[in-house]
């Protein structure tokens, strides 16, 4: 729902050879010049813990990582290329990935990564809800679109995906803005499901997906509104309570921001697609598609070398942010939230 979260507020292995520390000798007059070479890779690992920042490798990922920061765009994507990484994106992003590839590389020689403590699945999902033009502050928006997509972070693919269309009650003819923005008509939402029938089939789709039960896996959002606002007043309207596996999820504008180094307004879907080399795919405003597109970025995301990780939660109703030093947990086995008194 893009258009009705722009002026929202938000909260809050392949091996290869390592980039060298810089050497003068092969720079041009003036310049200093990144270059490749094995002698690090093949050299003695050091024995330090992980969390010990006075290993000495930390020094020498600082080091390379000021190199990076001096090499051109033309200079970025050839050493990119050179290790089979993606070459798309504006400077900023290249160097970001240049830089978590060779650290990864680093600390990969000193401690093996634990692949199996990360979520198994990322459930993506962007509704589309109703609207009017100028989305005066007291409409009350309802649900019309659930989508789920499903993104396995092992094959960094995506596996599969649910969308089902839903009826609102309290405001059921539907505005002609909203009609055209997402371009779901009054005749597919007349013949949908209401709410709390829908959430039960998210729910049993989770369910034939293991989810929570032989896999861990998390939710994922563009924005804090779709859990905050959206399905917490959906909720409300269908009387149910909130649903325990929406109540913590990543917040992927958050984590973009923090993990590229951008600003708040240069997290809006289309830019982040941009900024990382990509067009958006399918139609505008459609919950399955915007889906489908964010989860695009959460993986080139995590091929860049960012561990997306819940960042907001729902607590007695209200937004809080979670902490990134918080345990990594999965969201538990999906179950129908029990009707409201």
């Amino acid at each position: 729902m893009e258009e009705q979260k722009e002026n929202r507020p938000q909260t809050g292995p392949n091996e290869a050879p390592a980039l060298a520390p810089p050497v003068p000798a092969a720079c041009p007059p003036g310049r200093q010049h990144c270059r490749i070479t094995d002698q690090e890779t093949n050299g003695k690992t050091s024995t330090a813990r992980s969390n010990d920042f006075s290993d000495p490798v930390y020094k020498e990922i600082a080091i390379t990582n000021g190199c990076i920061n001096r090499m051109t765009r033309d200079e970025l994507r050839s050493k990119l290329a050179e290790f089979k990484l993606e070459t798309r994106g504006v400077k900023d992003v290249l160097k970001k990935r240049l830089k978590n590839y060779y650290k990864k590389q680093k600390l990969m020689q000193r401690e093996p990564v634990n692949g199996d403590s990360y979520y198994d699945y990322i459930c993506v999902v962007d509704f589309e809800a109703t609207c009017e033009e100028g989305n005066p502050p007291e409409f009350m928006h309802e649900i019309i679109e659930f989508p789920v997509v499903l993104l396995n972070t092992h094959t960094l693919e995506i596996e599969d995906t649910f969308q089902q269309y839903v009826k609102p009650e309290m405001n059921p003819k539907l505005s002609n803005f909203c009609i055209s923005l997402t371009g779901i008509t009054q005749d597919i939402v007349d013949k949908a499901d209401t709410f709390p029938q829908v959430l039960q089939n998210v729910i049993e789709w989770m369910r034939q997906r293991e989810l929570g039960t032989k896999y861990s896996y998390t939710m994922l959002t563009d924005g804090s509104w779709d859990m905050s606002k959206f399905l917490n007043t959906q909720c409300r309207i269908s009387h149910i309570k909130y649903p325990s596996f929406a109540k913590k999820w990543i917040n992927i504008r958050k984590s973009y921001g923090n993990f590229y180094k951008v600003p708040r307004k240069q997290t809006k879907l289309t830019i982040m697609l941009e900024q990382l080399g990509m067009n958006y795919d399918g139609r505008p405003h459609s919950g399955l598609d915007d889906s489908k597109n964010i989860a695009r970025i959460a993986i080139r995301m995590l091929q860049d070398g960012c561990e997306l990780r819940v960042n907001e939660r729902m607590h007695a109703g209200q937004l809080m942010t979670v902490s990134s030093s918080a345990p990594l947990e999965g969201a538990p086995a999906p179950q129908m939230p029990r009707y409201r008194n």
